[in-house]
């Protein structure tokens, strides 16, 4: 099969944050546990466990994050669950992102799955191959 794009939205439906490294001097890191819930070209709900450190006062100053989520659902009409490895760096002279399709980490019907992801606030894009 070719590849496939998609796109769908999500809602963050659980947040559990703390800090895990708070220093006098620079930024302090932090750690989360996020539930997600995704509707449209994928359909399912997803455990992420995220890294982050905020430099500033907002995102825009600088910040970066590191994130694997286990997605459980539906996609392209075969159900199973797939891993992705996403994150992004960046500050006022923009942002740089990376995700993946964790290669031989899916299951069920969608074991075969393989590609790209990319996450902005509530929409992921899958850029994929499921044989």
């Amino acid at each position: 099969m070719s590849r496939v794009q998609i796109t769908a939205t999500f809602e963050i439906t659980g947040w559990d944050q703390v800090l895990y490294d708070e220093p006098a001097d620079g930024p302090p890191l932090g750690q989360a546990t996020i539930r997600k819930t995704y509707t449209g070209a994928l359909e399912g709900t997803a455990e992420v466990r995220m890294l982050a450190c905020q430099t500033g006062d907002s995102p825009a100053d600088g910040a970066g994050y590191l994130a694997q989520e286990r997605v459980t659902g539906t996609l392209q009409g075969r159900t199973g669950t797939f891993v992705l490895q996403h994150g992004a760096c960046g500050g006022p002279g923009g942002t740089d992102q990376f995700g993946f399709i964790v290669p031989g980490a899916a299951t069920g019907e969608l074991a075969s799955l393989t590609g790209t992801c990319r996450v902005r606030h509530g929409e992921i894009t899958l850029d994929y191959r499921l044989d």
